[in-house]
């Protein structure tokens, strides 16, 4: 089984290495560079949309970091990053709310955009910010982790949306946010991941690496 992984260090791509850490299987890199082969041939006959991360696993492409989380926990089931399927209510839940209405609501905050009107509201899939970013965090008030007791794949998708946005400022801290952060980032896989992405923005970035 061969697992290929299309990213650049200053982008979601850490995402998906973060998760393949996690499932611990090998896998190659290849870096790519915005201004050049990120939108040229052979990448857009993997991601027609020109962006980064994507996998290949044994000729399977997966793109978008919330199904590369969830595809790579059934392909690696002896990692444990998924719960059992009756178990899977509130894995799909959060893993699907941090990618729609938490992502939605946390860019279009950084652009200007606003739902101040009940129509805007109604339309938006995310209601407001505000709204959001509540229900965001009650779902870790209940329980340590999004997915329930257990640490799983969504962490590894919501878990970074926290940690960016505390980080640059687009989710607003509090102590909620921040204690699962600090619980998520303790993690060996996160800090492995993070040093090898590091260490590529110190490097030539046109490069791949395995």
């Amino acid at each position: 089984m061969s697992v290929t992984l299309y990213t650049n260090p200053m982008s979601r791509g850490r995402i998906a290495r973060w998760m393949l850490e996690e499932v611990g299987t090998p896998y190659e890199t290849v870096v790519l560079d915005y201004a050049s082969d990120m939108k040229g041939e052979p990448f857009l006959a993997i991601n027609p949309m020109g962006k980064v991360p994507a996998i290949v696993h044994d000729g399977h492409v997966v793109a978008e970091c919330a199904a590369i989380c969830a595809y790579l926990a059934d392909a690696f089931p002896e990692a444990g990053l998924a719960p059992p399927l009756a178990d899977r209510a509130a894995y799909y839940r959060w893993l699907f709310f941090a990618a729609g209405p938490v992502e939605q609501a946390v860019t279009n905050r950084s652009l200007g955009v606003t739902t101040n009107e009940p129509q805007q509201q109604r339309m938006a899939g995310y209601g407001t910010f505000d709204l959001t970013i509540e229900t965001f965090a009650k779902a870790i008030t209940v329980n340590p982790y999004f997915g329930g007791d257990r640490f799983s794949a969504v962490d590894v998708y919501a878990g970074s949306q926290v940690i960016w946005g505390l980080q640059f400022g687009s989710i607003p801290a509090n102590a909620v946010f921040e204690d699962y952060a600090a619980r998520v980032k303790a993690r060996p896989a996160y800090r492995r991941a993070s040093e090898i992405d590091d260490a590529l923005i110190a490097a030539p970035v046109a490069e791949a690496v395995d």
